[in-house]
């Protein structure tokens, strides 16, 4: 959250009224009360003191984005011409419940803040078909999740991870969701977020966590949707998942692997291959602001295989280490996946703390290994028993961490090729962890 403004002059060099600072004493009082701040900054606006009131209106929108009193109040403080005409209508209940309304927002502030996700008017392209003809009557080139469709996510779905949401939140939810706040601080959404870290710890989830927070579609993009063997194919693959996500915007393009989409073009001998990876860099680049309204987020295992001019700023110029999950995120996913299993007298505190290092695949093949355990079991006795702490311990016991070979070559490349810092966050973990 914002900080607190400062008590300072309403004026250049005077004094605040008794009545501002009694506000000002409420509102650090009660720093949620939306209606006491919004009054506070219509008071210093009047007082001539309009960057103050722009300070008050950006902080309730960082508690309420949609608030159209304080949109209204911010536009009137920064100069712009407030809009006139009659709000629109309240969007669908389940609109609302899917995420941010963007097409609404837009509406509400008029001429204050340009449109994001603006669309020619009157003009409706066909989807594109599997064989990139266009044609009608086809089925499309790309299936596109819709934010409200049955299996969405959001990051509160994620169990734990605190460390891991609270980055997305500062260094690319915040800015999406305040367009106000953004348009003020010159905040640009040039550029995607990488997310690496071992297999198997959750990262094609949390895209989609990112995905159902911002309300936007959702395409999931892997090698296998993008290479082809006929010379050119692959390049016009690669445009046509991005036109279809310009069409389909707000959207997420989730590239999965991208060691293989974008690999050092130094070390690859394909020409096939190069070209694909300029093809990703040229859409990435989004020249004429034609990827306004896309977002793109890209994982891989094996960071140091990407192409380094895919990290360039204005590209994938922002990291996120996605780690093993922590006791509280191990603890969500070992109930999830027994959730519909016949268990009786688990102890998962025992079970978390011994499940310490390993993935989110990893736990699900120890409630896996566990059932399996019963289930040979009461074969053999002919009598049905429940899962119990000893299947599930014994069955830890069993399994090997799948984190542990990558953290053996991670260790490596971050204390020997740390270029940059661009292992700095993962350099601190393994000091933390004693894995060095």
């Amino acid at each position: 959250m914002l900080d607190q403004p400062t008590n300072t002059p309403t004026g250049p060099g005077a004094a605040e009224s008794p009545l501002i600072a009694s506000l000002r004493a409420a509102v650090a009082a009660a720093p949620q009360d939306i209606p006491l701040r919004l009054h506070l900054a219509e008071l210093l606006l009047g007082a001539g003191s309009a960057d103050a009131a722009v300070a008050e209106a950006a902080l309730v929108l960082s508690q309420a984005p949609g608030d159209a009193q304080a949109r209204a109040l911010m536009a009137r403080a920064m100069g712009a011409p407030v809009p006139t005409e009659q709000a629109p209508p309240a969007a669908p209940a389940e609109q609302q419940a899917g995420g941010f309304d963007w097409e609404a927002a837009a509406r509400e502030v008029g001429d204050a803040v340009p449109p994001r996700f603006a669309a020619e008017p009157d003009v409706k392209e066909a989807p594109l078909t599997v064989d990139g003809s266009g044609a009608p009557g086809e089925a499309p080139a790309y299936d596109v999740d819709a934010p409200d469709a049955p299996g969405a996510v959001r990051l509160a779905d994620v169990g734990g991870m605190q460390e891991v949401k609270d980055r997305l939140e500062a260094a690319f939810l915040a800015p999406m969701r305040n367009p106000e706040l953004r348009k003020l601080y010159g905040k640009s959404l040039r550029g995607g977020l990488l997310l690496y870290g071992p297999p198997g710890c959750g990262k094609t989830f949390i895209a989609r966590a990112v995905a159902g927070e911002l309300g936007a579609n959702f395409i999931n993009v892997s090698i296998n949707d993008v290479l082809d063997m006929w010379i050119g194919n692959s390049e016009r693959n690669m445009h046509e998942v991005f036109e279809t996500a310009r069409r389909q915007a707000p959207c997420v393009i989730f590239l999965d692997e991208l060691d293989a989409l974008g690999a050092k073009r130094s070390r690859t001998q394909h020409n096939g291959m190069r070209n694909t990876v300029n093809q990703l860099l040229t859409e990435l680049d989004g020249v004429n602001d034609v990827n306004d309204g896309v977002f793109v987020l890209a994982a891989t295992n094996v960071p140091w295989d990407v192409d380094i001019a895919l990290r360039r700023p204005g590209r994938l110029d922002r990291t996120l280490l996605v780690l093993p999950p922590d006791g509280p995120a191990r603890e969500a996913i070992l109930r999830y996946h027994l959730r519909e299993r016949p268990i009786e007298s688990v102890d998962l505190a025992k079970l978390v703390k011994a499940t310490d290092g390993f993935s989110g695949a990893d736990l699900a093949h120890v409630c896996e290994s566990a059932a399996e355990s019963a289930l040979l079991d009461s074969a053999r006795t002919g009598t049905v028993r429940m899962i119990n702490t000893k299947d599930l311990l014994g069955a830890a016991k069993a399994i090997r961490p799948s984190t542990e070979p990558w953290f053996a070559a991670a260790r490596n490349v971050a204390m020997f090729a740390n270029e940059g810092g661009m292992y700095d966050e993962l350099l601190a973990y393994l000091k933390k962890a004693r894995k060095l």
